[in-house]
């Protein structure tokens, strides 16, 4: 990961980075933002003469180079950084590191005054746009090495700088299991995986159960997923338990580790991508690791119910009946509507043995998610106004999205079957809103303190945007540390 440093000095000048922003009352379409620094002669003329023959605008992530030859520093790198909130610094670091990826080293020097957002959202940027997955030979991997900030204070904001590494840190985890092939992940490749993270960590405690545990202790939706692939289901169980903790949280994250739609197959190019799947198995176990990194005050339990959606002689078939933990039965009507099985068990399971004080659960669910709300934004489900506002909230720190989406009364009707309890996924349409009500249908004593965030379109990108690169964006972790770091 990328070095990053808080200086009070320079200790080498190869590439320097200084902010812009839009002017106000001049004719100019950009000025320079002062800098703690003494800049070297010259630099400060040159800056203010660059800014409007470039026509910069100063917007967030708007990048000028300009070669100096044979003078220092040899490259000027004019950064926009919009109105200089956290967010704005936030899509300037990720710019910075796009900019610079031929270069070994850079120094940026930040604003006079500049707060603990700007350092968290530039540290945030610059880690998250330099993030790469490649499993094959790169040569072109970027050769920027190392960052140094140039605050008055280090000491001041040593603080920021860690939680943002913290922060993206866990993102890239997050991403990178995501990004693994399915050929590699497999539930118990997961499980391997959280012992892994674990395993020098006395303040976290895990439990795996593996197929006979789910089935002797009832996890029936689980395993009928699970049951028409060679690779057996799990459900990972990790606890974060500090002693100062006044607030018990559950996360449940969908851990499908490959889709391919079960009996009612998935068209190829819609199973191709279908190892991101599991994007929030991946979500809730890095802001697990994250809460006891930054050692949060809260208890924060997470639920990961793994499986393979595979096609067999032995898979379920839609039109079965599946039982769930707690005894509630769903008919099963499409066996690519597995998600949903998988997360009831587990937040049956939360409700009546782990009695949190807060549920919260994120999932890759529905392809309506993607239609009613486009790439970038996943849909949030709630009856509690006032939950619900604080992960919005948190959401919208981050830098991420999510909009919040109605739970109709009128809708629930849909779920009767005449066979069992419940249809697993009615056909009457509204498909994302049905299924938050579906699962609600499991959250017993806690349905007015429960979360559901239907987050299948933003835990993928084609493309790089701002801090997010091609591949799963970690999406939702950002948000989940935002939010928990309220609750101490």
């Amino acid at each position: 990961m990328l070095a990053i440093r808080l200086l009070a000095e320079p200790d080498r000048l190869d590439v320097l980075a200084l902010p812009v922003r839009p002017a106000t009352g001049s004719e100019s379409p950009a000025e320079p933002v002062p800098v703690e620094m003494a800049l070297p002669d010259g630099v400060a003329e040159e800056v203010a003469a660059l800014a409007p023959a470039a026509r910069l605008a100063g917007t967030a992530g708007e990048v000028w180079t300009q070669v100096r030859p044979g003078r220092a520093p040899g490259r000027l790198l004019l950064l926009g950084v919009g109105m200089g909130d956290e967010g704005a610094w936030r899509a300037a670091g990720a710019a910075l590191a796009r900019a610079a990826t031929q270069e070994s080293h850079v120094t940026i020097a930040l604003p006079v005054g500049a707060s603990a957002a700007v350092v968290r959202g530039l540290v945030e940027g610059l880690l998250l746009a330099s993030y790469r997955f490649r499993l094959g030979a790169d040569a072109d991997a970027p050769a920027l090495a190392a960052v140094d900030v140039l605050v008055a204070d280090p000491a001041g904001y040593a603080d920021a700088l860690e939680v943002a590494r913290t922060t993206a840190a866990m993102t890239r985890l997050a991403r990178d299991l995501v990004n693994m092939p399915s050929s590699t992940k497999n539930p118990q490749w997961f499980a391997e995986q959280m012992a892994g993270a674990v395993a020098d960590r006395a303040d976290l405690h895990l439990r795996v159960r593996e197929p006979d545990e789910l089935a002797a202790e009832g996890f029936g939706g689980i395993l009928a997923v699970g049951t028409g692939s060679a690779n057996g289901p799990r459900l990972v169980e990790l606890d974060w338990r500090p002693a100062d903790a006044r607030t018990h949280v559950v996360l449940v994250g969908k851990g499908i580790t490959f889709d391919t739609g079960g009996i009612s197959i998935k068209p190829a190019p819609a199973m191709k991508l279908m190892r991101k799947d599991m994007a929030g198995a991946a979500a809730v176990v890095a802001a697990t690791l994250g809460a006891a990194a930054l050692r949060l005050p809260v208890r924060v339990t997470t639920l990961a119910p793994l499986a393979e959606n595979m096609v067999s002689g032995a898979a379920f078939r839609p039109g079965d009946v599946v039982r769930h933990y707690g005894g509630t039965t769903s008919e099963t009507t499409n066996s690519d509507a597995e998600g949903r099985l998988v997360l009831a068990d587990a937040l049956a399971y939360a409700v009546r043995e782990l009695r949190p004080d807060l549920l919260l659960d994120l999932a890759t669910l529905t392809g309506a998610n993607a239609v009613a709300l486009g790439k970038r934004t996943g849909a949030l489900y709630s009856d509690n106004d006032r939950l619900a506002a604080a992960v919005l909230s948190a959401v919208e720190a981050a830098g991420e999205a999510a909009w919040r989406m109605p739970l109709p009364t009128e809708y629930v009707e849909y779920l009767g079957s005449d066979l069992a309890d419940l249809y697993s996924a009615p056909a009457q349409g509204a498909g994302s809103v049905v299924a938050a009500l579906y699962l609600r249908e499991f959250t017993g004593e806690l349905r007015d303190r429960w979360v559901h965030l239907d987050m299948s379109a933003p835990s993928w990108t084609d493309g790089d945007d701002a801090e997010l690169t091609r591949g799963g964006t970690g999406w939702g972790v950002r948000s989940l540390l935002r939010w928990l770091a309220t609750l101490g």
